[in-house]
């Protein structure tokens, strides 16, 4: 270790080190989830192994967390896979996706108003503090915003935080409830028989990194919002629906992909200090509770009216994070473009009105603490 302190940065030292523990954590939790049945194995056990772990044994901490330089390839190689869902037969069917769009929108902007409504005038939040923690989805935006706008922008992120969790254990539990042990069960076994990366040929695996990186580096240059994520999307989309490129699901990334993304949510847990943010977390559940059960009723409604599964349906609305919620669909085997294109939409929509509603709420404000009950 003496030899590599010497070779490599600090900073990189310290990101291994933080890498190597969290994914033996979180690694080992998910294959023992694997072992006994557990829906989205790796994902459920990375996030609980890692947010217990932490928890439990608090000098491990520290040593938590998975660095950006580490999430965001990891990200680039999400958003080439969710593309590769997007073929002709997506084309013949956006039409038909009016419908469940629009009441995404309609219930989005509805609970919106719930969640700034009961923190601020049940709970005094001031008002940006109110709208940046009642937003359903876009937390990644929000969150920098917060920074800028607001004195307690953790308090946002604990928002958002709850809300992610709450997606990542009520879906793969609503899998095993509305479908049976069986759809569990198979979801495990098609994550198994996912191609493998060394089954790949070389020209697949540099299509895929080159769609990843190209997509991103477009994406800034043409400053679109979350280039990480919708620039892969954007040119694997336009490369599979014109047939340029048909890539398969990699076994091995998706897995990846469930340790870095669960096993960074369970770092950020793992570090929530309990006692300061009660009232805050109190707060949060209680959105939370609000915001998912009017998805869950317009989700009942249009599955209801339309026919389509409810749990497609719920993985296009439910307000999880873009990331978390298209990869449950890869993993379960869902329709991940229908999923994909109306979270993008919600996420443009929020990347455009959150900023404008943020500033109309007036300046900067330091916040106080909500009122004890």
């Amino acid at each position: 270790m003496g030899s590599a302190r010497t070779l490599l940065p600090a900073w990189l030292v310290s990101d291994l080190i933080r890498l190597a523990v969290t994914f033996t954590m979180a690694l080992s939790v998910g294959w023992s989830f694997m072992q006994i049945g557990i829906p989205a194995p790796y994902l459920m056990g990375s996030l609980f192994g890692v947010w217990f772990g932490g928890a439990l044994v608090r000098p491990l901490q520290p040593h938590l967390g998975v660095a950006r330089w580490f999430h965001k390839p990891v990200v680039l190689g999400l958003g080439v896979l969710i593309g590769a869902t997007f073929n002709q037969s997506v084309l013949d069917h956006a039409d038909k996706w009016m419908v469940t769009l629009a009441t995404m929108v309609g219930t989005t902007i509805v609970v919106t108003a719930i969640g700034y409504t009961f923190l601020r005038r049940r709970r005094g939040y001031e008002p940006r503090l109110a709208i940046l923690c009642s937003v359903p989805g876009g937390q990644a935006e929000a969150i920098v915003m917060a920074r800028e706008m607001v004195d307690k922008d953790y308090v946002v992120a604990l928002f958002h935080l709850v809300r992610v969790v709450v997606v990542f254990v009520s879906t793969p539990l609503l899998l095993g409830i509305i479908e049976g042990r069986a759809a569990v069960e198979n979801s495990n076994v098609a994550l198994r028989d996912m191609p493998s990366i060394f089954g790949l040929p070389p020209s697949d695996i540099m299509v895929f990194v080159g769609l990843g990186v190209a997509g991103f580096i477009i994406a800034r240059l043409c400053r679109v919002p979350m280039p990480h994520l919708l620039g892969p999307v954007g040119l694997s989309t336009l490369f599979h629906l014109t047939g340029w490129a048909e890539l398969p699901r990699v076994n091995e990334f998706v897995i990846l992909a469930q340790l870095a993304i669960g096993g960074e949510v369970g770092a950020r847990l793992a570090r929530v200090p309990f006692r300061d943010l009660i009232e805050y977390l109190k707060d949060a559940v209680v959105t939370t509770a609000l915001i998912v059960s009017a998805y869950f009723i317009s989700t009942a409604a249009i599955s209801f009216a339309t026919g389509t599964s409810f749990l497609t349906v719920w993985l296009a609305f439910v307000p999880g994070g873009l990331y978390e919620v298209t990869l449950l669909a890869l993993i379960f085997g869902f329709d991940v473009a229908f999923v994909a294109f109306h979270h993008t939409i919600r996420v443009m929509m929020i990347f455009v009105a959150l900023p404008l509603l943020a500033f109309r709420l007036g300046p900067r404000e330091v916040s106080s603490p909500p009122p004890r009950d």
